[in-house]
């Protein structure tokens, strides 16, 4: 069933200009601007999955989400994140890979590369988190916008990138030099959790942060 949505999940990549011109046919050409390929993900909905399809979704590099679904009467149903696994949108991959080559270095969960480029990736993680995000550039930081601040970056200093995030500090397993509360505390931008990028693979994990935030927003 995985490699079979993950086989789909190509197909459409490679369709992008059909699956736009259906959506436009049955949605309206808004709902059809609407569309984002930065952080495709796939969601398997099944009665129930094995143990081995709770570990092949982690041997991919993609972002699955396996749902079980139960019956309850004739009424009622309910859906079960059995597994969730976040993986790196492509136009971040491109920008860590770009960074790298350029650095001359091979990047493997090592510290990110030049910081302007890692600026771009995480510029381009916030952008697509979900619909509707703006970016807008304030005097001290960047905001991006879904109704109002879901998450501010900050200019980056000596080998670090600071996100601020809308989402509550206390509904997160806080991570000494990863993440942070800092309700109460003055910084720029706006939200209580800091998060702090140094590596790629901060940022992979990041990602399942920057969904929260844009949900809280």
């Amino acid at each position: 069933m995985i490699n079979q949505g993950l086989y789909y999940m190509s197909w459409l990549l490679a369709h992008r200009d059909a699956f736009r011109a259906l959506v436009r046919d049955r949605l309206g050409a808004t709902a059809a601007s609407h569309i984002l390929w930065s952080a495709p993900r796939l969601i398997c909905v099944a009665g129930d999955f094995t143990r081995y399809d709770a570990h092949a979704v982690r041997e991919h590099r993609r972002s699955i989400d396996l749902v079980r679904y139960r019956y309850y009467g004739d009424d009622h149903i309910g859906l079960e994140t059995v597994a969730s696994v976040t993986g790196l949108s492509g136009t971040v991959k491109r920008s860590c890979r770009r960074a790298a080559r350029q650095r001359g270095v091979r990047q493997q969960g090592g510290a990110l590369a030049e910081l302007a480029e890692a600026v771009q990736a995480v510029d381009e993680a916030l952008l697509g988190v979900g619909t509707g995000v703006t970016r807008v550039q304030r005097k001290q930081y960047v905001a991006y916008q879904r109704l109002c601040d879901s998450a501010c970056a900050i200019p980056p200093r000596q080998t670090k990138l600071l996100v601020y995030l809308k989402a509550n500090p206390k509904t997160v397993d806080l991570i000494p030099g990863f993440t942070r509360n800092v309700t109460g505390l003055g910084h720029h931008g706006t939200g209580n959790l800091e998060v702090q990028l140094r590596t790629e693979r901060d940022l992979v994990r990041a990602q399942d942060l920057f969904r929260l935030s844009y949900a809280a927003a």
